[in-house]
């Protein structure tokens, strides 16, 4: 539970600004001299993540109000 706010912020994200969010993490994980292209197809598996992320988050709500 304690991860279900950061992880729907986290999905919000990728479904609404996929790019920003791709090039925070590439940036992240690249060193300044090294030349990285992505794929256009990347920013679309970014946001269909974010989609997959928010549907759990929301699955799992409706399952804790039973326990």
């Amino acid at each position: 539970m304690a991860l279900q706010l950061p992880l729907a912020l986290l999905g919000l994200a990728e479904l609404l600004a996929p790019r920003e969010v791709v090039d925070f993490w590439m940036d992240l994980a690249v060193t300044d001299d090294s030349e990285v292209e992505l794929r256009p197809w990347v920013y679309t598996a970014a946001r269909i993540e974010g989609i997959l992320i928010l549907l759990w988050v929301v699955s799992r709500r409706g399952g804790d109000a039973d326990d």
